[in-house]
C-alpha cells in the first residue's frame, strides 16, 4: 500500500508497524522537533459501519483515556487529529520492544529483574487507577521495555475511564488468559480487575507461562473456578517462595479479596524483598539469556516485526561519554557492535554490549562474548561474520560488515556527505546513525529528519537541517 509523507503536521520519517487495524509511522513534529509515533485507522474501518463505529469510538477512547494520564511509566498521547479520511493518534515515540517478544524468544528474566518491572508496572497502573482510568488489558504486549530497562504501558483502546461511559463495564472484554473472573461474568469491574492482570503477568514473568491455559471454555471454567500452581511449584522456575503468597492475592477470585491498590500490591512485594524499589530511577533490568541449548527462531523473533512502538534515544548508541566501558573502547566499534547485535537481540544489545567491554580486552574477544547472547547457531555465526568482515573496512564500516546497504532510493554519494556533516555534531558515530536514518526513510526529506534527531541541541539541530538539505 502506498505511504503518505504526512498528515496534519507531522512529516512522515518511517514505518514503524502495520496491522489489520491501522499503520503506525515514525513522524517529525516541526513545532517541538521531536520524534513522535501515529498511529492510525485504516480508511475502511472508517466506512460507517458498525463495525467501523466501534474500532473508531476504541480509537478515541485510547486518545481519551491516555491522553489525561501523565507518568513516566505510560506511553504519552500528545494529539488526536484527523486529515481526511484519516484519524491518527500522535503520541510518544519509545525505542524498545513489548515483553511479549522478549517472552517469546525464551529469554529469562532475574529476580531483580521481576522485581523492577512489576513495580514499575503497579506504579503506572496506580498513577491510572487515581485518574480514573482502569485498562482493562495488562498482558505482556501491551507493555514495552525500553533500552535501559525502563517501562511504560501502551495501548489504552478498551480502557474505562470512570464515570464516563465511553465503555460498557459489564461487556466481556480482554485477553482471556490475563481477564479477571468478573470479566468473564460480564460483572461489573473496576480497578481490581487491573490488579488480577498484573498479577497474571508477575506469574508469567516468574514462571515463563501463565496460570491458567486451555480452549477458551475450559480457560474460563479455570479462572473463575481453579487455584493456580503456585509459582515456585512450577518446574524450572526456581523462584523464591514469598511470590506464592503474593500471586494468589493479586489472582484472588474475588475482587474484595485481591488487594485493595496497585500502590498495596507494590508494597506488599516490597515488604517481601525487604527492601523498596525506587521506579522512578529503575534502570537496572538485564535480561538474562536462556540457557544454551539452541532454539529455533530466536534471531528471527528477536529482529523480526515488533519494532519500535511509540522519546528515543536520539544518538543512534547508548555509549555516553560517563560509561565506563567507552573509556577503554572506541566508541564506534562499540556503536557498531550494538547495532549489529540488535538485528539479533533486538534492543537488548546496548546492555550486553555494555557488560561485554568491561569484561574484554579486543575485538575478537568482545564478538565471541556477544555471540553467546545469540542461541541459535546458524544466527550467530551470520553475528560472527558480519563483525569480523566489518573490522576490514575500518571504524566507519560503510556496509555494517556484511550487513544489507540501507542506501537504496538515497545514493551513496548523499549519504557520505551526511555523514561528513554529521561527524561534526555526532563525532564518530555518524555512519551508524546514518544508517540506521537510511532504513525505512521514506525520501530525502524523512531521512534528513531522522539525522537531526540525533541532535539535542536545538540551534545545532536547525544548523544541520539547512546544511543537510543544501546537499546535492
Amino acid at each position: 500500500m502506498s505511504h503518505p509523507n504526512r498528515l496534519g503536521k507531522y512529516a512522515i520519517t518511517g514505518l514503524l508497524g502495520e496491522g489489520a487495524m491501522g499503520v503506525v509511522y515514525k513522524a517529525f513534529d516541526p513545532d517541538i522537533r521531536r520524534p513522535v509515533a501515529l498511529k492510525t485507522i485504516r480508511r475502511q474501518l472508517t466506512d460507517g459501519s458498525d463495525f467501523a463505529a466501534t474500532i473508531s469510538a476504541r480509537f478515541r477512547n485510547e486518545a481519551q483515556a491516555a491522553g489525561r494520564l501523565s507518568h513516566p511509566g505510560i506511553v504519552g498521547v500528545y494529539e488526536y487529529g484527523e486529515d481526511g479520511p484519516v484519524a491518527y493518534m500522535a503520541m510518544e515515540y519509545v525505542e524498545g520492544r513489548s515483553i511479549a517478544s522478549y517472552l517469546a524468544t525464551k529469554l529469562r528474566f532475574t529476580d531483580d529483574d521481576v522485581a523492577g518491572l512489576i513495580t514499575q508496572l503497579l506504579d503506572a497502573l496506580d498513577h491510572a487507577h487515581a485518574q480514573g482510568v482502569w485498562h482493562r488489558d495488562i498482558k505482556p504486549a501491551n507493555v514495552i521495555l525500553s533500552r535501559g530497562g525502563a517501562l511504560k504501558i501502551a495501548d489504552f483502546g478498551i480502557a474505562r475511564i470512570d464515570g464516563n461511559g465511553l465503555t460498557q463495564a459489564n461487556t466481556m472484554i480482554g485477553t482471556p488468559a490475563y481477564m479477571a473472573p468478573e470479566q468473564f461474568l460480564g460483572a461489573d469491574i473496576d480497578a481490581r480487575a487491573d490488579i488480577y492482570s498484573a498479577g497474571v503477568l508477575l506469574y508469567v514473568l516468574l514462571s515463563g507461562q501463565p496460570p491458567f491455559s486451555g480452549t477458551p471454555e475450559a480457560l474460563m471454567y479455570k479462572v473463575v473456578h481453579e487455584a493456580p500452581t503456585p509459582p515456585s511449584k512450577v518446574p524450572d522456575a526456581n523462584r523464591p517462595m514469598f511470590y506464592d503468597a503474593i500471586v494468589a492475592k493479586a489472582l484472588a477470585k474475588k475482587a474484595g479479596d485481591r488487594f485493595p491498590s496497585a500502590r498495596a500490591f507494590k508494597d506488599a512485594i516490597a515488604s517481601a524483598i525487604g527492601q523498596p524499589f525506587d521506579t522512578a530511577s529503575w534502570d537496572k533490568t538485564i535480561v538474562q539469556a536462556a540457557p544454551a541449548a539452541p532454539t529455533a527462531g530466536v534471531a528471527a523473533a528477536a529482529a523480526g516485526t515488533d519494532r519500535p512502538t511509540v522519546s528515543g534515544t536520539g544518538s543512534g548508541s547508548s555509549f555516553g561519554s560517563t560509561d565506563a566501558a567507552v573509556s577503554r573502547w572506541d566508541r564506534a566499534v562499540l556503536a557498531e557492535a550494538e547495532q549489529t547485535l540488535a538485528h539479533f537481540v533486538g534492543p537488548l544489545a546496548p546492555v550486553l554490549v555494555r557488560r561485554a567491554a568491561r569484561d574484554c580486552d579486543n575485538a575478537e574477544s568482545l564478538y565471541a562474548r556477544l555471540a553467546e547472547q545469540v542461541t541459535d547457531p546458524a544466527a550467530r555465526q551470520a553475528f560472527l561474520g558480519r563483525m569480523r568482515a566489518g573490522t576490514t573496512t575500518g571504524s566507519s564500516r560503510s556496509t555494517g560488515g556484511g550487513a544489507r546497504s540501507p542506501s537504496a532510493g538515497l545514493g551513496d554519494a548523499l549519504l557520505e556527505r551526511a555523514k561528513k556533516r554529521l561527524a561534526q555534531d555526532v563525532g564518530p558515530i555518524a555512519g551508524v546513525v546514518v544508517r540506521r536514518a537510511a532504513e525505512g526513510a521514506i525520501g530525502r526529506e524523512a531521512f534528513f529528519l531522522r539525522l537531526c534527531e540525533a541532535v539535542n541541541d536545538p540551534a545545532a539541530r536547525s544548523r544541520l537541517l539547512g546544511d543537510l538539505n543544501r546537499l546535492d
